[in-house]
């Protein structure tokens, strides 16, 4: 179910504007119906009344928990699964944060990714996006969602625009906390720019080779890291928010000297944030994760050459935390459940 369409089941059974937007808040707050100074049944036509259960089940079928696994970290990770049986991942960070999928699977087909490795499935809807949001709102306060889960935003961007725009009105999130992630598309500076709600931005850089890059991430449009930046620092300019630029620390791999010196060439005098995220490893890849002094050097280095920089901590380590590893070790689980036995 698409957001539009639930405005549009809300109207075709007599919804006014202000019902509208009351029961969206509600929906996507994960508030109860008798919230506010007055029950929402109190107020509703009749026929929105008789059909509300009707609503608020096919809501709730959208998405479902099949199982959490909680982190020392106070990460909490969440097997979503949907009407169709499928299943995406969520992930709800220390700090009121929250990371959705925005597809089931990926057509990226990111090297160091499992979630590339199946590739892309199906579109999750607007209202599935927003699903999560809800579902991880039922658990603990939500103030910030980043879109960067399973899937790429940007192939998917009406949706991902569509639950934006709810969660930036009726669920009450900051703009600057929606955070829009994408390896770099050039549809998201052609259509971020034109929308009431404008997320932050996130560009997965990885490198600043542009060979390496297309080795990494072999199906991202061909956009060469500098002009990734160009674009990025002109949406940074028109919106006010830094690009976060996100590079995932491969042992080996994009840790080089060669690779600072060139962050620094492209990320010099930018509205920008260096975001450091060491690797999550996976028994089935052969990337791995810096030592972690090595990881800080980076970041100091970055730091005294001018480039605001972040070393994140990969939230969730103990619990599958890479994307796309937890429905993996599920779907692995699955099927050898139900193997013949020889």
């Amino acid at each position: 179910m698409r957001i539009d369409q639930l405005r549009q089941r809300l109207r075709a059974h007599g919804a006014k504007p202000e019902h509208e937007e009351r029961l969206l808040r509600i929906w996507s707050q994960a508030l109860a119906l008798d919230s506010g100074k007055r029950r929402a049944e109190d107020f509703l036509p009749l026929a929105l009344r008789n059909a509300l259960p009707t609503i608020v089940a096919d809501l709730a079928a959208l998405a479902q928990v099949r199982s959490e696994h909680a982190g020392g970290d106070s990460a909490l990770r969440l097997l979503v699964e949907l009407a169709d049986a499928h299943t995406v991942e969520s992930v709800l960070l220390p700090r009121d944060g929250l990371c959705v999928s925005t597809q089931v699977g990926c057509a990226v087909g990111c090297t160091f990714c499992m979630t590339g490795r199946s590739g892309l499935l199906r579109q999750l809807s607007s209202g599935e996006i927003v699903a999560q949001v809800v579902l991880a709102r039922t658990r603990r306060p939500v103030k910030k969602v980043v879109f960067m889960g399973m899937g790429e935003p940007a192939h998917n961007i009406d949706n991902v625009l569509e639950a934006i725009h709810l969660l930036g009105t009726a669920g009450a999130i900051g703009h600057k906390n929606l955070v829009f992630s994408t390896v770099g598309d050039r549809r998201v500076f052609e259509r971020l720019p034109q929308q009431s709600v404008k997320p932050a931005l996130a560009l997965s850089l990885h490198t600043t080779d542009a060979a390496l890059r297309q080795r990494l991430l072999p199906n991202a449009p061909r956009i060469d890291p500098a002009e990734l930046v160009e674009l990025g620092e002109e949406y940074a300019r028109r919106t006010g928010y830094p690009i976060q630029y996100q590079w995932t620390l491969l042992d080996g791999v994009n840790d080089s000297e060669a690779e600072m010196d060139g962050i620094v060439r492209l990320l010099a005098g930018k509205y920008a944030m260096m975001n450091l995220i060491p690797y999550n490893s996976v028994d089935a890849l052969d990337f791995r994760r810096p030592e972690h002094e090595r990881a800080r050097a980076m970041a100091r280095s970055l730091h005294r050459r001018g480039i605001l920089t972040k070393l994140r901590n990969s939230a969730g380590q103990d619990i599958d935390g890479g994307c796309g590893q937890l429905r993996a070790r599920s779907a692995e689980v699955s099927a050898t459940a139900i193997a013949p036995t020889p």
